[in-house]
């Protein structure tokens, strides 16, 4: 199994948690503890769970955290949305989270094809 630093997705999603964070410093100090909070931990459980599935022994196991991910990506979509709704994102910033969101998502699911077909064939 390779090591989280060798998969391009992991590297997407590291550079994803760091615009998100970039994009909340500016968040209103009462969110703090709210919004700020859980679109943060939602761009890092990506990033992580990416991380911990690749440290484990079975493919099938390793999917399971890649789908994980891909409900953390799934969570911070939701969090953009919200934050521009409540005025706090504008427009184009959750844009971008979206873009980079969605190209994350689609490398995790091109990996879960791709160790989905080698264990098909074993």
């Amino acid at each position: 199994m390779k090591s989280h630093h060798d998969l391009k997705v992991w590297h997407a999603s590291i550079q994803l948690a760091i615009s998100v964070y970039g994009l909340t410093r500016k968040f209103p100090d009462e969110e703090r503890y709210g919004l700020t909070s859980q679109i943060r931990r939602a761009a890092i459980s990506i990033a992580s769970n990416i991380a911990e599935g690749s440290a484990r022994q079975g493919t099938k196991e390793f999917i399971h955290f890649l789908y994980i991910a891909v409900g953390s990506a799934n969570e911070l979509d939701t969090h953009a949305e919200i934050g521009k709704g409540v005025g706090i994102i504008t427009s184009a910033e959750a844009d971008l989270v979206r873009q980079d969101m969605e190209e994350v998502l689609k490398m995790l699911h091109g990996l879960i094809r791709s160790l989905k077909s080698k264990t098909a064939r074993r």
